[in-house]
Order: structure tokens, then sequence, then C-alpha cells
């Protein structure tokens, strides 16, 4: 009986593990902030780090990028081994144009990637990111997103994840474990 179940729930455990896919198994292509196409190849090789957010985010967002900023400072050289991105949860607002004025408050070096609300749709499910767009009440809106900065080693394999309320402390330590 045990042998049925597994052979009848192999399928379903695939799209149920919430651990992000390897980079060498995501199939999806973004615009860079700089209108370059970028695809999980191009990062093949390195150790990346990868956050989800958005623009427009009053709280999270900002500090997250601070504190990816403040991490890089302190790598020193070691943080130009690192591929650093956010991917874009407001598809609809976050232009490649929009991406670059964001990101020239925080260290150069990261990368902004948005695309269609499918491209977004797929990178999110290789990634087991959610989001959702939350109406503020003002004809406006908000996003609901995924807020840990998602690490990944050069062979492709998810190495650790730093979570948003997590002391900042522990975090150098598992960058510094994908720079190996």
């Amino acid at each position: 009986m045990l042998a049925v179940g597994a052979w009848r729930s192999r399928d379903q455990r695939a799209t149920d593990d919430p651990r992000p896919l390897p980079l060498t198994e995501m199939d999806w292509r973004l615009t860079d902030h700089r209108g370059r196409p970028i695809t999980p190849a191009d990062w093949q090789g390195r150790p990346v780090m990868v956050f989800f957010g958005f623009t427009f985010c009053p709280d999270i967002c900002p500090t997250t990028l601070l504190n990816i900023s403040d991490w890089m400072e302190a790598l020193g050289a070691d943080a130009d081994r690192l591929t650093v991105a956010l991917v874009t949860v407001d598809p609809e607002r976050d232009t490649p144009e929009a991406l670059a004025d964001y990101l020239s408050n925080f260290d150069p070096r990261i990368i902004g990637l948005t695309g269609s609300a499918e491209d977004i749709a797929r990178i999110a499910q290789d990634f087991r990111a959610t989001y959702r767009q939350v109406p503020t009440g003002d004809g406006d809106y908000t996003m609901d997103h995924t807020a840990g900065v998602f690490l990944f080693r050069p062979d492709g394999g998810l190495a650790n994840i730093i979570d948003f309320h997590e002391d900042p402390a522990f975090a150098l330590p598992k960058i510094r474990r994908i720079l190996g």
C-alpha cells in the first residue's frame, strides 16, 4: 500500500515542494534594468542572491536592499563574484527605467529584473515565491510578497534563504558560504 501511495503522489510532490527549483531547472526570461535579456543560464557558475520586491514598496524592499548593499560592502571584493538581483512583483509599474532609477539608491551591482505578468508568474513559480496585489482604498494598490533573500550556490542549487526577520548578523556567514 505504501508503494502505491508513493507512486501515485510522485508528480504531486514535485509541484508541492516548497523549495525553489535549482537554477539549472528554471525556465524564464526577463529584462534587466538596462534593457538586456536575462535567463537562468546567465547565472550559471556564479553564486546568486535573489530578492522579490517592487519599487513602490514602503518598507520591506528598501530595508532589504539597504541590507544587501551593506552586506556587499562588508564582503569587499568578494561581492564582485555575486550575481544579485531584485525581481519585481509589480511589472505593471516597474519598467526597466523605473527599476534603474530605484536601484540607483543602492549598491550598483544589484540588477533589477522585470517582464510581463506571465514572465513574473513563471519566475515566482520556479522560486516558489508568492505575491498578490492588494488595493489600498484610495484607488491605488500595494503588493504582498515573499520577503526572503534566496541564496544559490554556483552549481545552481539553493543554499539558503535569509528571512526578513532574521538577525542580520547571520546573513554574512550564509553569503560567504555560497562564495566558497
